[in-house]
C-alpha cells in the first residue's frame, strides 16, 4: 500500500526538481525523483551504521576489549551481554 505525502518547496528547490524531471532530466516524474532520494538516504544511513559499528570494533581492539570467540555467534553474543551487564569496559 502506498501513501501520499505532500511537500511545499521553495522556488529554488522547485526549479531544481523541474530540471531533474522530464525529457531533459534524469527522472520521469517528481515522485520518481523523491523516491530515489529517499532510497539513497536509506542506503547512506545503513552505510553509516556499518561504518560506526566497524569503528567501534577497532576502538575495542585498541583498548584491549577482546575475548576469544567460541565460533557460535549466539553464544558469543550471550557472553558479551553478560560482560557488559557486569560493567565490562
Amino acid at each position: 500500500m502506498s501513501e501520499r505525502i505532500n511537500a511545499r518547496l521553495s522556488p529554488p528547490l522547485a526549479e531544481f526538481v523541474h530540471r531533474m524531471v522530464g525529457e531533459a532530466g534524469l527522472y520521469e516524474t517528481p515522485s520518481e525523483y523523491v523516491r530515489d532520494l529517499i532510497r539513497r538516504d536509506m542506503e547512506r544511513r545503513d552505510g553509516q551504521f556499518m561504518q560506526d559499528a566497524i569503528l567501534a570494533g577497532y576502538r575495542d581492539l585498541a583498548t584491549g576489549r577482546t575475548f576469544a570467540s567460541s565460533g557460535d555467534f549466539k553464544a558469543d553474543m550471550a557472553v558479551l551481554d553478560h560482560k557488559e551487564a557486569d560493567g565490562w569496559k
